[in-house]
C-alpha cells in the first residue's frame, strides 16, 4: 500500500467515460462530443436531455416521442402532494427535492429493477416527475395552491407556469433552457461520483439520484450559486461593490462563484451563461445586479486571477426570472438528473464495486481493559 495520499482523489483517474469530456487545457466541455456551447445556440433542454440519456441527438419522430414520454410522466402522486404540503415552510427546497426522489422510489413499481429498460424509463420518471414537486413546495411554501403540470408546453415552460402560474417570453424561457443545458452533466464531478458510488453496490436508481441530490446540496458544489446571490444581497448597491470585494479578499474570506476544481483558465461554460444573463438583466431592467456582477468579477480576476465559474452567473439570473434563492440549487438538480441517470446506467455496464483504501493515522493496538479499572 502506497503512502502517497490524494486528498479529495484530486487527479485520480478512476474509470472511463463517454457522457461527457472536460478539457480545461483549451477551456472546453463537451457531452458525447457535442460543444455545450454549440448545444446551447442550436438544441432546446429537451434535446440535449434526449442525447445524455440516449446518446445520440434525437431526430423529429424520436424528439416528438420523448417530449410526449416526458409530458405523460409528469404528475406527481396525491400522497406526494400530501408530503410536500405537510413539509415545513421553512425547509430547504434542497432537502424537500431530496425526500421527493425518495418518495418515488417508494412509489415505483420497477424501483429494484437495474435493468437497462428500466433503468431508462425510471429516469424518463423521475427527470419528469421532481420538477413537479419542486414547484409544488415551491407553491405550497408560499401558502398558494399547487398547479399541476400543463399539457403541451416545454420542460422550461411548465416549469414557469406551474411556479408563477404562467410563461415569460422566449427570450426568458430560451435563457433558463440554457442554464438547464450547462448544468446538465459535468464528467466526474462530487454529486455524479456519489451517484456512481452508490450505484456500485448494485443500488437502485432512486437511491443513487438521492444521494446525489444529499451531494449537490454543499456550497462547495451546487450550494454556490445560491450562495452568489447571497453575496449579491449583501453587497447591495453597484457603489458599495469594490470596498466589499476588497474587504472580503482582505480579509481572506472565501468568495463564492469563483474557482474551479478542474478549470484553472475559467470555466468553459461561463461566456455562454453570462451571455443570456446580460440578455435577461436587460430585459428586466436591472439597474444593480450587473454592475456589481462586473466589479467583483474584475476584481477576482485582477487581485487573485481567479475566474468566475457557471454558478456565478447562474446565480442573478435566477433572482431576476423571480425564483427565491434557496431555490436555486433545486433547479440545478432538475436538470443534472440527465447527466446523474446516464452515469448510473453506464455504471451497470461494466459495474465494479467502488471501495478505496484508507492509511490508519490512529492509536497503536493497544488492550481493552475492565470498566472498574479504566
Amino acid at each position: 500500500m502506497t503512502d502517497d495520499i490524494k486528498k479529495g482523489l484530486l487527479g485520480i483517474v478512476v474509470d472511463e467515460t463517454t457522457i461527457s469530456q472536460v478539457m480545461p487545457d483549451i477551456n472546453s466541455l463537451t457531452y458525447r462530443g457535442y460543444a455545450v456551447q454549440d448545444l446551447c445556440e442550436n438544441c432546446t433542454f429537451e434535446e440535449v436531455a434526449y442525447l445524455i440519456l440516449n446518446k445520440e441527438l434525437p431526430n423529429k419522430n424520436q424528439h416528438k416521442k420523448f417530449k410526449k414520454d416526458l409530458e405523460k410522466n409528469r404528475s406527481i402522486t396525491t400522497n406526494l402532494r400530501k408530503i410536500i404540503k405537510l413539509m415545513p415552510k421553512k425547509a430547504h427546497p434542497m432537502d424537500v427535492a431530496r425526500t421527493a426522489v425518495s418518495a418515488m422510489g417508494l412509489e415505483d413499481k420497477e424501483t429494484s429493477n437495474n435493468s437497462p429498460s428500466a433503468n431508462i424509463r425510471k429516469a424518463i420518471r423521475i427527470f419528469s416527475k421532481t420538477p413537479t414537486a419542486i414547484a409544488a413546495f415551491f407553491r405550497a411554501r408560499r401558502g398558494k395552491n399547487i398547479i399541476p403540470p400543463k399539457k403541451g408546453l416545454g420542460f422550461s415552460e411548465n416549469f414557469f407556469y406551474m411556479c408563477f402560474g404562467k410563461v415569460p417570453s422566449k427570450e426568458i424561457v430560451k435563457a433558463f433552457d440554457v442554464s438547464l443545458i450547462l448544468y446538465a452533466e459535468h464528467s466526474f464531478n462530487v454529486s455524479t461520483f456519489t451517484a456512481r458510488t452508490i450505484t456500485s453496490s448494485l443500488s437502485d436508481m432512486h437511491s443513487a439520484i438521492t444521494g446525489a441530490i444529499g451531494s449537490l446540496k454543499g456550497p462547495l458544489h451546487g450550494g454556490a450559486n445560491e450562495e452568489v446571490m447571497n453575496m449579491m444581497n449583501k453587497i447591495q448597491n453597484p457603489e458599495n461593490a469594490l470596498k466589499w470585494i476588497n474587504n472580503a479578499l482582505d480579509k481572506k474570506e472565501v468568495v463564492m462563484g469563483f474557482g474551479h476544481r478542474v478549470y484553472k483558465k475559467g470555466d468553459s461554460r461561463v461566456p455562454t451563461m453570462e451571455k443570456y444573463f446580460k440578455k435577461v438583466s436587460k430585459i428586466k431592467n436591472d439597474k444593480k445586479l450587473h454592475k456589481i456582477y462586473d466589479t467583483v468579477k474584475g476584481v477576482m480576476i485582477e487581485r487573485k486571477d481567479i475566474h468566475p465559474n457557471v454558478d456565478y452567473p447562474t446565480g442573478p439570473t435566477y433572482h431576476l426570472m423571480g425564483f427565491e434563492t434557496d431555490f436555486f440549487t433545486p433547479i440545478f438538480v432538475m436538470s443534472r438528473i440527465t447527466g446523474w441517470a446516464a452515469h448510473i446506467m453506464e455504471q451497470h455496464t461494466e459495474n465494479k464495486l467502488i471501495r478505496p483504501l484508507s492509511k490508519y493515522k490512529g492509536k497503536d493496538h493497544r488492550k481493552v481493559m475492565p470498566l472498574n479499572q479504566r
